[in-house]
């Protein structure tokens, strides 16, 4: 029996979800034509390895490009570091998240922890190496650093080979993620010569992708159970009770189910408002009318206040709060596009709202420093989550292909082609995480309900397909094989105290 977490909101509830209803997509057995990698998570082991062989190879054939993305580094022991460790995703020990539930364990990016074990290692992976993959890879990395030192023309005649040798529909796991990159780096090269290029967004196919990520992997399902579960223990007792969503680029997928629990709490429901922020009015007000029906068939008495403005760009009254409400903030983050404009300026109206809770659920990948550092890991990042995709679905699979073309293809392009300070003119922070700790904000506990949620949903999913679970430093982080990819926290505001 699961017992309430005693963290500092009074003695909270927990949030019991439907079980989530079964999908052949999940647990349907590992067909023949999957990614062939020799393991599964070897495409991102090969990534780290083959940066590092080929970095170590630049001082002496590119002792100008280093001095333009590091004018500090001297030596190339200062540089392998800055590239793969500082901006690396975090790593831990394997485990099998059946063992993690309670434990404590310390996920780190410090690049002398996993130095030692990447040199042990580079050898016998380089040694089952594909030929093919071997080589789009090192291509490709060589192509950014052409890109990383503005050589644009030899970057370009890389480019070129690269479209002709690697598909977005291979057979290896390791083709398909070079040839969406390449197709990003494209674009980077084409906006240098042109200028600035904003993709315009099809939030239609996003959101059917989206919903494809829901039904074959865990990922979206942990974002929403975890912040639903922190929400309802923070309006325990609570009559009146406003959410403030920051993005509904998943048209609120993941409110039912809280309106589900707050429609049978002991004490009855609260009176909901919600405020959506998006960037189509049409799609905020047919998603508030969703909700609404929603919402009156279980007898909630609700409200739904749509904004076609990004958070960081508004101020305090145009969310409206009202007095005796208790509110939350609830950011689910993407790399699709800047959903909430400048990082200071949202963590500026974050503090005048007080929040009593915010959920944040982090994609564990930097934005920050130069396109070289971004380029490594995000290359690591969605190696990952190609190769968790690739282990348990066949390469035609429909769901598959429209989570990698309309989500992971966008959110690289961005990173590439479109983010960046030097194009957007904006600094973000590395981890939100570590900046409302440093503001006037108190991290809340995952609790042990949170805990046990998230555990369901991997209950879904076989061990063998390499998903894990780790509980620590108050937060949930979920992850594929060696590599975190998500992490949820949440946090109060000490004025709402």
């Amino acid at each position: 029996m699961i017992q309430p977490h005693h963290d500092p909101w009074d003695n909270p509830t927990s949030i019991g979800f439907p079980t989530p209803p079964f999908n052949p997509y999940q647990l349907k057995p590992v067909m023949a034509n999957r990614c062939v990698n020799l393991e599964r998570n070897e495409l991102s082991e090969w990534v780290e390895q083959i940066a590092k062989q080929l970095i170590e190879d630049l001082p002496d054939q590119t002792e100008s490009s280093i001095d333009i993305l590091h004018s500090d580094t001297t030596s190339q022991d200062k540089f392998v570091p800055s590239i793969l460790g500082d901006f690396r995703p975090r790593k831990a020990a394997r485990r099998n998240y059946d063992d993690t539930i309670g434990s404590e364990v310390q996920w780190t990016n410090e690049p002398n922890q996993v130095s030692d074990h990447r040199a042990r290692n580079i050898n016998r992976g380089l040694s089952r190496l594909d030929e093919h993959g071997l080589s789009l890879i090192t291509l490709l990395l060589e192509c950014a650093v052409a890109i990383s030192v503005d050589n644009l023309g030899e970057a370009h005649r890389m480019l070129l080979e690269l479209t002709q040798i690697a598909s977005p529909y291979g057979v290896s796991c390791a083709e398909r993620v070079v040839a969406y990159f390449a197709k990003a780096m494209s674009s980077r090269v084409i906006n240098s010569w042109l200028g600035i290029c904003s993709p315009l967004v099809n939030y239609k196919s996003i959101h059917s992708a989206f919903q494809a990520f829901n039904n074959v992997s865990p990922f979206i399902k942990f974002a929403h159970f975890t912040s639903n579960q922190a929400i309802l223990e923070a309006f325990h007792h609570r009559d009146r009770v406003h959410i403030v969503d920051l993005d509904m680029i998943m048209h609120g997928l993941q409110w039912p189910a809280l309106f589900h629990i707050l429609a049978t709490r002991m004490e009855g429901p609260p009176h909901l408002r919600l405020t959506g922020m998006g960037t189509s009015m049409e799609i905020l007000v047919e998603t508030g009318k969703q909700l609404l029906s929603f919402a009156k068939r279980l007898g909630i008495s609700f409200e739904f206040h749509p904004i076609v403005r990004k958070f960081g760009e508004i101020d305090v009254s145009t969310v409206q709060v009202r007095r005796g409400e208790t509110l939350a903030v609830h950011w689910l983050q993407h790399s699709l596009y800047d959903a909430t404009g400048p990082d200071w300026k949202t963590m500026r109206l974050l503090e005048e709202l007080s929040p009593r809770i915010i959920t944040l659920v982090e994609q564990d990948i930097s934005h920050v420093g130069s396109f070289l550092d971004r380029f490594v890991g995000s290359l690591h990042y969605y190696s990952t989550i190609f190769d968790s995709l690739g282990a348990n679905l066949p390469i035609d699979d429909h769901n598959r292909q429209s989570v990698e073309h309309c989500l992971l293809y966008r959110e690289i392009n961005n990173i590439l082609a479109t983010g960046g300070p030097a194009r957007s003119g904006e600094n973000k922070f590395r981890h939100w995480k570590s900046e409302l700790a440093r503001r006037n904000f108190l991290q809340v506990p995952m609790s042990a309900n949170s805990m046990a949620q998230t555990q369901l949903i991997l209950n879904m999913f076989p061990p063998a397909h390499g998903y894990n679970l780790v509980q620590g430093e108050g937060t949930l982080k979920l992850g594929w094989m060696e590599t975190s990819l998500y992490t949820a926290s949440a946090w109060t505001s000490t004025a709402s105290r």
